[in-house]
């Protein structure tokens, strides 16, 4: 779906660049906005990033041979095949393109970030709205400051509403993020240990992910975890609406029961009104996803059926809590991050099911001097939730192995160094039938654990 009308003349004024190129081109509309020359359609526009490993300069010809309108670049290029717009950094400019397109749309924008869940809650948000609305979402956890504006600048005249995923590890880069987005409606999902090198603690967390608040109107909504006491004490100086399963949240989960991997059912209760629902995806706390997404629903018109329907249109996206039957176990592939948080909410999931329960878990990074006893608190809460083999690997996940054994179960856990030695050992750990859960940092590769797994039998 093409963008609104935006000529090359409105990109350069956008991003204070200078245009240098053929002037009979400035009035020609883009299409489209991409980093990756391998993407290009015809009518796109280029922008050149300079990454640590690749320079998005050196294909900028490349871009113009398949279709590119014009190329944003940061300096001048050698012999282009077509129209530039010279700037002084392309990651700024492509963010001040962003929020300039941002702002030719008036439709709400919800904002979804916090420290565990943001995209499970965005996809859920997404399916409850597209219930009623067509609605743009950010694909896969593009949610960074390259890949915000590039969702931003995918919305399109069709669209109605748009989810939008927001993801930091730094003081100000919310801010960045807020300044782009402006969202009608902020969800925050939880306040946990995630990013602690930069942010410190719990309390740094929250002031950074509060940066986005200054960048809403005076009649836009937070919508909070109320279960989370950093959040229910929280300021934000807009409406704040409350979700959890306590008594004080004002949308609230009641009569909680897992059906094994097939999902969940709860009644919803907000005021005014109870709402069955069941919840297609696996894991006690997926209510916590589907509880704003409620919140959301009502916030911008839909019935009670729209939204029951909505969630029953939820389906989890790569490597976060798919449940795959190999014919062999059970597999739990929610490989693709983790934080103490999050990891405490997938064993607890596993530890729900019938049969031999084990945990394969690796380093969760980024947590500064919190590390080893965060670790350490992980592979105990394994051992008291049940899991009847853990196996460990990574640096620091040693902890996790360690809080394992000190909580008595010395004798179900093994550790490797390596994912190379775990993977030889795994088919003799491995038992027909068992439940698998695998979660690690994303940049443990624990996809290769999960993609050996599948090929068991």
């Amino acid at each position: 779906m093409n963008m609104k009308p935006l000529p090359l003349s409105a990109v350069a004024e956008a991003t204070g660049g200078l245009y240098i190129g053929d002037s009979e081109k400035k009035s020609a509309p883009v299409t489209g906005v991409v980093r990756d020359n391998r993407e290009i359609k015809p009518g796109n526009l280029f922008v050149c990033i300079r990454g640590e490993r690749v320079d998005g300069h050196d294909f900028a010809n490349l871009a113009f041979r398949s279709g590119a309108v014009c190329c944003l670049a940061e300096h001048e290029l050698n012999a282009p095949e077509g129209p530039y717009i010279l700037v002084k950094s392309t990651l700024t400019a492509l963010k001040e393109l962003g929020a300039f397109y941002r702002g030719m749309f008036d439709i709400p924008l919800i904002g979804v970030t916090g420290s565990v869940g943001k995209t499970t809650a965005k996809e859920m948000t997404a399916a409850v709205l597209s219930a009623k609305l067509s609605v743009l979402k950010t694909a896969e956890n593009l949610n960074n400051e390259i890949g915000v504006p590039l969702t931003l600048l995918s919305l399109s005249k069709k669209h109605e509403a748009a989810v939008i995923e927001m993801g930091i590890s730094d003081f100000g880069e919310m801010s960045r993020l807020g300044k782009m987005v402006r969202p009608d409606i902020c969800l925050m999902t939880a306040i946990g240990h995630s990013h602690l090198e930069t942010l410190g603690d719990l309390n740094g967390v929250l002031k950074a992910k509060s940066e986005v608040f200054a960048y809403m109107k005076p009649d836009s909504v937070a919508v909070v975890n109320g279960d989370d006491e950093l959040l229910y004490s929280a300021e934000p100086g807009i409406r704040k609406i409350t979700f959890g399963l306590g008594e004080r949240c004002d949308y609230r989960a009641e009569n909680i029961v897992q059906h094994g991997i097939d999902g969940i059912s709860a009644d919803i209760v907000y005021p005014g009104g109870r709402l069955e629902v069941f919840i297609p995806a696996f894991g006690r706390h997926m209510v916590l996803s589907a509880l704003p997404a409620v919140v959301i629903g009502h916030r911008l018109g839909l019935t009670d059926e729209e939204i029951r329907e909505g969630i029953m249109r939820y389906a989890p996206v790569g490597g976060r809590a798919n449940i795959i039957n190999t014919g062999y176990i059970m597999l739990i592939d929610d490989c693709y991050n983790a934080n103490p948080n999050s990891v405490s909410a997938s064993v607890r999931s596993l530890c729900t099911l019938n049969g031999r329960r084990v945990a394969i878990l690796g380093d969760m990074k980024e947590l500064g001097g919190e590390s080893k006893r965060l670790h350490e608190e992980t592979g105990r809460l394994a051992a008291e939730n049940g899991v009847d083999l853990l196996i460990t690997c990574g640096e620091t996940a040693e902890h996790i192995h360690n809080g394992f054994v000190i909580a008595g179960k010395g004798k179900e856990a093994e550790h490797f160094s390596s994912i190379t030695g775990l993977l030889a050992e795994l088919p003799s750990m491995i038992k027909k039938g068992d439940n698998v859960l695998v979660k690690a940092s994303h940049s443990m590769h624990f996809e290769e654990i999960a993609a050996e797994l599948k090929k068991l039998y």
